[in-house]
């Protein structure tokens, strides 16, 4: 019997109601602080995080920011084990993360659906677009170019964020800060292994001079066995009785460069993943060879100036490239079964012009220009043997945007962000998104903000213009396809009674329009259209406390209810999210104990639904990073070996995909 089919509660409510209290009572003790007991921890332990700098293009306090915004830190990263940048956002208030054993996808405030890309999240690199021009994807996996190990903080901005960034921030911005050379100050190296075969390495090398000057070097390497992977669909003796088997590997390699000196900046980056696919998508043969290679890369010169003290210059100079290619077995019109290669290649530059201006009493101030030339936005696809082009589609187009913001303080407790931006692409047309924010404090240790915000995303070069077995069922291009927008209104309660405590609500609706969705014709063939309205309402509350001793405890609940134009549930979208994050030092106090607990409710896939499920990480590792010598840590994930699976889309026979079982690994890192 397949793990997903097992009988489950619809909820795992007792595991779920116990994170949910746990997010009440962190809330209730940010009401009561402890300066006697706390003053005595060291202002390195601090968790509070003053000042942010995603969600207006400026640094601005986490309590002006129009946006509830989550933080990360390295010390979250070491003491949780995570391992992708999808295992850190999934641990925030409303986001969850969804596997089909070859990509993960991220999803905000229940809007998931099977077959998207994470192309409605803005993904940003200190501050470098990396989404690509062909799918627009925010690649959030082991395909990522972010290598959580150089990760100094991450920044979410949830909601609408087209006011300052233009396309793609439908959900949110996410913006990975990652270390400088000063923070590694010399050479340091990690090697970890783990079940299934999981291998992996990395070496780094940071530098800091008296001139300023500072040089961040680090190269990584992976490689991982798999899982064998049982499909009850396939369960025939010519499907291997539904066994998928040594097709789940991965290897992967890659870089990170940074500089800086003066106002002068460089970063540049590389990642290749191969990654084994056994779950016979889009009509593959089961338990046939199909692997997808990933590569991207990126570079960016910024320049940054301060021509009088109320005044900030910024210019930036991007580059990216990101190239995809699968290589499986297919069955023909004929029935001939044969090897099919698809691939794209995608290519942008990018320049990047602002100012603020703080001269003007209670006023700062933003403008800027974007602009984006995507050189290539290629899609290929052949058969071998003999010889079949099935598509062979070249484009290239243009966008460019202006904006202006400015953070206006009427009062010494009320402060109105407002913005606007200007778009224009060469394929949907010209665009305005407006962006909102009125922020009252009450009292110093509370904060209401009311937020309206407008955003869109211009179709990508896969659901325009991808083609393939036109003749026999596959999909069809859509060159008409227009933008889809989103309007979102949110009301944010934030209190902070002091730098060791906060809890925080959100309630918010959302309304898209124009949502563009991959649907099934009357012919058989598979096409994108702008078919669809989705909305959403939903409260999202969060905990977190820094305890006498060092224990530290995050906790969140988000309800959310999200439906299509017909008022139907949509699909992949949980009713119920509740998580924790608790680390404390063991008796003695040299070791560190660090506890995650994810619930999520049931899940409509396609057809039917994917059980609710409750999973725990576990990571032991030392209290104390040295700046120098040994470093390490175990960590287990899925520790109960809970089975659960995610919905699979359209391009899948399974209903859902089964996630990975308990996984251990250790990990042991050497700083010189």
């Amino acid at each position: 019997m397949n793990a997903f089919h097992r009988p489950a509660p619809r909820f795992r409510l007792r595991q779920g109601t116990l994170l949910i209290v746990l997010a009440l009572a962190a809330a209730r003790a940010a009401a009561g602080p402890e300066p006697e007991e706390l003053s005595t921890l060291p202002l390195e332990s601090l968790m509070d995080v003053t000042m942010v700098t995603s969600a207006s293009r400026f640094a601005q306090r986490v309590s002006d920011a129009p946006s509830a915004v989550s933080v990360l830190t390295s010390q979250d990263v070491r003491e949780h084990g995570w391992r992708t940048l999808g295992d850190a956002l999934a641990s925030l208030p409303g986001l969850y993360v969804s596997s089909d054993r070859n990509y993960d996808y991220l999803g905000a405030r229940g809007f998931l659906r099977p077959g998207d890309y994470d192309s409605r999240f803005l993904l940003l690199i200190d501050g470098v677009r990396v989404n690509d021009s062909v799918y627009d994807q925010a690649s959030i996996g082991d395909d990522s170019l972010v290598d959580m190990d150089l990760v100094e903080r991450i920044e979410y901005v949830p909601g609408p964020g087209a006011a300052v960034y233009g396309s793609n921030a439908l959900f949110g911005v996410i913006n990975v800060i990652t270390k400088t050379g000063s923070a590694l100050a010399g050479a340091q190296g990690a090697v970890s292994a783990g079940s299934r075969g999981e291998r992996r390495g990395r070496a780094s090398y940071g530098y800091h001079s008296q001139d300023g000057t500072d040089l961040l070097l680090s190269v990584k390497a992976s490689t991982r066995r798999g899982d064998a992977l049982y499909a009850p669909e396939y369960d025939t003796p010519e499907q291997n009785h539904g066994l998928a088997e040594g097709l789940d590997y991965q290897r992967a390699h890659g870089a990170f460069v940074k500089a800086s000196r003066g106002g002068w900046g460089v970063s540049a980056g590389y990642i290749e993943r191969v990654k084994g696919v056994p779950t016979a998508s889009f009509g593959a043969v089961f338990n046939a060879p199909y692997h997808t290679r990933d590569t991207q890369s990126f570079a960016s010169v910024a320049y940054n100036a301060a021509p009088a003290d109320d005044v900030a210059l910024s210019t930036r100079l991007d580059w990216g490239r990101a190239d995809y290619l699968g290589v499986g077995w297919y069955p023909d019109a004929e029935g001939r079964v044969r090897q099919n290669i698809d691939g794209d290649h995608a290519a942008w530059y990018a320049l990047n012009l602002n100012a603020t201006f703080t001269g003007l009493a209670g006023h700062k101030l933003l403008a800027g220009l974007d602009a984006q030339r995507n050189a290539r936005r290629d899609q290929f696809n052949f058969n071998q043997d003999p010889y079949q082009q099935e598509l062979d589609d070249r484009r290239a187009d243009s966008r460019l945007g202006a904006y202006v913001e400015d953070e206006m303080r009427l009062a010494r407790k009320v402060v109105v962000n407002a913005g606007l931006r200007f778009d224009r692409d060469s394929i949907t047309g010209t665009r305005l998104s407006p962006r909102a924010a009125l922020i009252w404090q009450p009292g110093a240790a509370d904060t209401l903000k009311l937020i309206y915000g407008t955003a869109y995303r211009s179709p990508n070069a896969y659901e325009l213009y991808y083609a393939v077995g036109v003749a026999d069922g596959g999909q069809a291009a859509n060159p008409g396809l227009r933008a889809e927008e989103i309007s979102t209104h949110e009301l944010v309660w934030e209190r902070q009674p002091d730098a060791y405590s906060k809890v925080s609500l959100a309630v918010f609706h959302y309304r898209i329009s124009g949502l563009i969705t991959e649907t099934v014709r009357r012919d058989g063939m598979l096409m994108f259209d702008n078919t669809e309205r989705a909305s959403a309402n939903g409260m999202e509350l969060a905990a977190e406390r820094l305890y006498p001793g060092g224990t530290r405890v995050r906790a969140n609940y988000a309800w959310q209810r999200a439906r299509d134009g017909d008022g139907a549930s949509l699909v992949n979208s949980p009713r119920h999210l509740a998580k924790l994050n608790a680390t404390w030092p063991l008796p003695g106090e040299a070791l560190r104990l660090g506890v995650e607990g994810r619930c999520m409710s049931r899940r409509l896939t396609e057809h039917t639904t994917a059980a609710g499920y409750c999973n725990w990480n576990l990571t032991l590792l030392p209290a104390r990073r040295r700046a120098a010598g040994l470093d390490w840590s175990l960590s287990f994930y899925n520790a109960g070996d809970h089975r659960y699976a995610d919905p699979a889309g359209p391009a899948f026979v399974q209903e859902a995909i089964p996630r990975e079982g308990r996984t251990i690994v250790t990990k042991i890192g050497y700083a010189f």
